[in-house]
C-alpha cells in the first residue's frame, strides 16, 4: 500500500493540513502515517549518568502519542482509528529529521504539512519546516494553506522552465492526476527579455509526449512583465485545485521569479496547496494502482 505521510505540530495550520491529508488519502486508497515530532529538554545536574531517568522515554513517547491521537480525534473523529491510518511520536532534537526519518521508514510518496502564515509562497522563501523538507526530503512535499478545503483535483497547474527535469516531475505527477482524470495545465511565464519562441515550447511538447504516457496536458506561454500578478491571475483564471513546482539545488522556478520583494504581494496568495518536487527527487508516486 502507498504511504502519504502527515506531519503536525498541532497549530491551528495543521488542522487544514490533517484535513486534507485524511481526504486525499481516502482518495487515493493509500496509507496515511500521522507524525508528530517531540524533544525533550536535558535536566541540568544529568548530563553525566548513561539513564538519568530511565522512564522518562517511554513516559514523553506515551503521552506524545496520547495528544496525537487527542489532536486526530477533535478533527477528523473516529478516522484515525481506520487500519491504514498509522500514528507515530517521534523524539528528535530535529523536526525535519524527525519527520525524514518517519518518510523513509514507512517509503513515503509524499509529505503534507500546513503553511503557517498568510502566504504559502512567503513561507516557502522565508524559511520554515515545509521549506526545509523541501530541500531534504526524500520524497515531494505537499503544503496545505490555512484556508484550504480539499477536494478532488480538476485543474493542477504546473509552472515550468522548460527544463529536461520537468518532464521527469510531470512524469511522476501524471500518476497522481490519472487518479483523478484531471488536467494538467503548463504554464510558463517570462518577461520579453525572457521569452522562449514557439519552436523552444514545442520541443518540450514532444519530449513531454515521449516520456509521459498521460493525455490531459495542455500548455501555455504567458509574457509578462509582472510576474507574480500574471501567475495569481493565471490560477484564478484556471481555477487551480494544486501549484506544482519543481525546485532545482541552483535554481528553481520559486528562486527565480519569487524574491523578498513580492513578499507583501504575497500575502493575497494562500488558498491552493502547492505540491514541490526537488530536482534529485527520482522515485514515482505510483498511484496508478493501491497496492
Amino acid at each position: 500500500m502507498k504511504t502519504i505521510l502527515y506531519a503536525t505540530d498541532y497549530s491551528e495550520n495543521a488542522i487544514a493540513a490533517l484535513k486534507y491529508a485524511q481526504r486525499m488519502a481516502e482518495d487515493l486508497e493509500a496509507r496515511m502515517v500521522l507524525v508528530h515530532v517531540f524533544d525533550y529538554p536535558t535536566v541540568l545536574g544529568t548530563e553525566g549518568l548513561d539513564e538519568p531517568f530511565p522512564d522518562l522515554d517511554k513516559t514523553a513517547h506515551e503521552n506524545h502519542l496520547s495528544k496525537l491521537e487527542d489532536f486526530c480525534s477533535g478533527h477528523i473523529g473516529f478516522k484515525w482509528k481506520s487500519p491504514n491510518v498509522e500514528l507515530r511520536a517521534v523524539e528528535s532534537p530535529s523536526v525535519v529529521k524527525g519527520i525524514i526519518s518517519v518518510a523513509e521508514e514507512w517509503h513515503a510518496q509524499i509529505i503534507v504539512t500546513g503553511m503557517k502564515g498568510e502566504s504559502v509562497l512567503k513561507e516557502l522563501l522565508m524559511g520554515s519546516v515545509p521549506k526545509k523538507l523541501i530541500e531534504k526530503a526524500p520524497c515531494p512535499v505537499l503544503a496545505i494553506p490555512s484556508e484550504a478545503v480539499y477536494k478532488a483535483f480538476k485543474t493542477i497547474v504546473y509552472a515550468t522552465d522548460f527544463e529536461e527535469e520537468d518532464v521527469y516531475a510531470l512524469r511522476k505527477l501524471a500518476e497522481m492526476a490519472e487518479r483523478f482524470d484531471a488536467v494538467i495545465k503548463i504554464v510558463h511565464i517570462a518577461t520579453e527579455k525572457e521569452m522562449y519562441g514557439d519552436a523552444h515550447m514545442d520541443r518540450f511538447k514532444d519530449l513531454v509526449r515521449q516520456k509521459v504516457p498521460y493525455a490531459r496536458i495542455e500548455y501555455e506561454q504567458i509574457i509578462s512583465e509582472t510576474i507574480f500578478d500574471s501567475l495569481k491571475t493565471y490560477f484564478e483564471k484556471v481555477d487551480a485545485d494544486m501549484i506544482v513546482m519543481l525546485e532545482r539545488e541552483k535554481k528553481g522556478f520559486l528562486k527565480k521569479i519569487f524574491h523578498r520583494d513580492l513578499v507583501k504581494k504575497m500575502e493575497s496568495f494562500g488558498k491552493i496547496p502547492v505540491l514541490s518536487f526537488r530536482g534529485s527527487h527520482h522515485q514515482l508516486f505510483y498511484f496508478k494502482e493501491a497496492l
